[in-house]
């Protein structure tokens, strides 16, 4: 078979059912390949950026690697950002470029650039190969290592005429449990296992603080059992949420700068350990380090990979190893233990949500962010997926929008915080779980960088809502400059825009509400529609609002 044959080959015995991507002249064998076999869906995006963050939200939902592609030059340069967050954020992803012919190299041949070297930096293992005879054996070695220990992006890159050359069929075989991850689960040391639960048997006020990794590892059950055990509250970051079902008595919510609230921040301040899990105890999560306090809680700290624990805390425990794992283990050389005096938290819980209450029934114009939450709580049942870009939704839809059930049913680009990310990463996220309704929640600033996509959409006729908060600024910029720089706002306002008519030219049934009173019905609408659908918010703006950002409010 060719190689580009050997490629969709090399796809499908990895279990892979969809690609992302765009087509470029360097592509032109492996669209041949593609368009000759019949299992592998081929989603034409509008730019490569979107190919990567659909590729992303494919994988957060589904636990498959998601797959992208595009074309040399260009191509390679825009998928830069998807694989960067990806990365960061342990999640799957293959990036697969096309490129120049390797005979080509170095002639001042369209389209040339050192694709190894550009994606080095930001991919777990990285390739350009120069041989068809190759393919088998790279795509194997990529897969592997995408979703073994610390789960991670992956690029390739295949010349033109390694895609026309030749490969041996009998080489063209994989394991198609390397298509998900993690797939290689590694334990933890009995030892310090045994440590460990000492530690959580003499705890008076234990808390957990968990990150993507329990999502991640499915540990969510295993999760429940430990805290039930010790009466512990579990708090999150946001790339945690879906670790523990937010309705339950121990959820204590999304903790830090962004999304954490001085009530959630007091849980974490009362604690006398604390557990990480699958978290990296990074400045957002812990407000720089301030919460918890260095050296005033003991800390056992869970994570696959071994250079995380001890690099931020001080760590008593290190339990190195597969969240699922390690907390199965804690389960079992803790069975027959209960804590027979819990850590309650419910008032700091009601605390909280009285606050936020009393602004989200607000019926001042413009409509206040809080509002949005509430309404869209209410509109959607616990089987949705929500999709945050940063800016103004991050913050708010963190701590105030109660996921109902675990896993992954909200998720935000939390590694690099780039805008633009939610629209796509829906798409990716509806392919995933076709039978949940996916919305993407972005802010206006985000909406001008992928608006394109919205073709994509109505071309695909995909069933998914698209809210936009609309203030006219980037507004957490504005913010900071209110809070830090004397409210000498610099280079932030824009024009207001009617995204509600942009996105009607694109064949998109939109609203545009600027009364609160108007926005349940119009949400409702919306949200129960079978084709794409989007609503333009006029809302409060940043610098105005009482968003949960700790460095604003001090």
């Amino acid at each position: 078979m060719t190689g580009a044959e050997a490629v969709v080959e090399m796809l499908r015995a990895h279990g892979v059912e969809v690609i992302f991507g765009l087509c470029g002249d360097t592509s032109l064998p492996l669209y041949d390949a593609l368009a000759r076999q019949g299992s592998i869906r081929h989603v034409l995006t509008r730019d490569e950026r979107h190919a990567a963050y659909m590729a992303d939200g494919y994988a957060r939902v589904t636990g498959r690697v998601g797959v992208c592609e595009g074309p040399s030059g260009g191509g390679a340069t825009y998928l830069l950002p998807g694989l960067a967050e990806a990365n960061e954020s342990s999640i799957s992803v293959l990036a697969i470029n096309t490129d120049i012919a390797v005979g080509s190299r170095n002639k001042f041949t369209l389209t040339e650039l050192d694709q190894r070297s550009l994606m080095k930096p930001l991919t777990k293992w990285n390739a350009v190969l120069d041989r068809a005879a190759d393919i088998p054996r790279m795509f194997r070695a990529a897969f592997e290592s995408m979703t073994s220990g610390r789960p991670g992006a992956a690029h390739l890159a295949l010349p033109f005429d390694v895609q026309n050359g030749t490969v041996e069929d009998a080489d063209v075989w994989a394991d198609p449990s390397l298509g998900s991850f993690p797939s290689r689960r590694t334990g933890p040391d009995p030892f310090m296992v045994e440590l460990a639960a000492k530690l959580l048997r003499s705890a008076k006020q234990p808390v957990f603080i968990c990150g993507g990794g329990v999502v991640i590892s499915r540990a969510e059950s295993e999760l429940l059992e430990l805290a039930e055990k010790l009466s512990a509250p579990v708090a999150t970051s946001i790339s945690g949420k879906g670790s523990i079902d937010e309705q339950h008595a121990l959820a204590a919510g999304v903790v830090g700068s962004n999304g954490g609230t001085p009530e959630t921040r007091a849980i974490v301040d009362a604690a006398d350990l604390v557990v990480f899990v699958g978290c990296r105890a990074g400045s957002v999560t812990t407000e720089r380090w301030r919460h918890p306090a260095p050296g005033k809680a003991k800390v056992i700290h869970i994570d696959v990979d071994p250079a995380v624990p001890g690099t931020n805390y001080r760590v008593d425990v290190p339990l190195i190893g597969d969240a699922r794992l390690c907390l199965a283990a804690l389960n079992e050389t803790l069975n027959g233990f209960k804590n027979k005096n819990p850590f309650l938290i419910e008032r700091q819980k009601s605390e909280k949500f009285e606050k936020f209450r009393a602004l989200a029934e607000s019926s001042e114009t413009p409509i206040k962010p809080e509002r949005v939450v509430a309404e869209l709580s209410k509109a959607l049942d616990g089987d949705a997926i929500v999709v945050a870009d940063p800016g103004t939704p991050c913050p708010y839809l963190s701590a105030y929008y109660v996921v109902r059930g675990t896993g992954r049913r909200y998720f935000s680009n939390r590694a690099h915080g780039a805008l633009g990310y939610a629209l796509a990463a829906s798409v990716g996220a509806h392919y995933g779980r076709p039978s949940a309704k996916a919305v993407a929640v972005m802010g206006d600033g985000s909406f001008g960088m992928c608006a394109g996509e919205l073709e994509t959409a109505v071309r695909l006729k995909l069933p998914i809502t698209f809210l936009v908060i609309s203030n006219a600024t980037y507004g957490w910029i504005k913010a900071g400059q209110k809070a830090g720089y004397a409210e000498r706002y610099f280079s932030v306002d824009f024009g207001v825009t009617d995204h509600a008519k942009v996105a009607a030219a694109f064949g998109v049934r939109s609203w545009r509400v600027t009364l609160p009173s108007e926005l349940g019905a119009v949400l409702k609408n919306a949200l129960s529609s079978a084709e794409p659908t989007l609503v333009d918010i006029v809302c409060q703006p940043l610098q105005e609002a009482k968003a949960p950002v700790s460095e604003w409010v001090a």
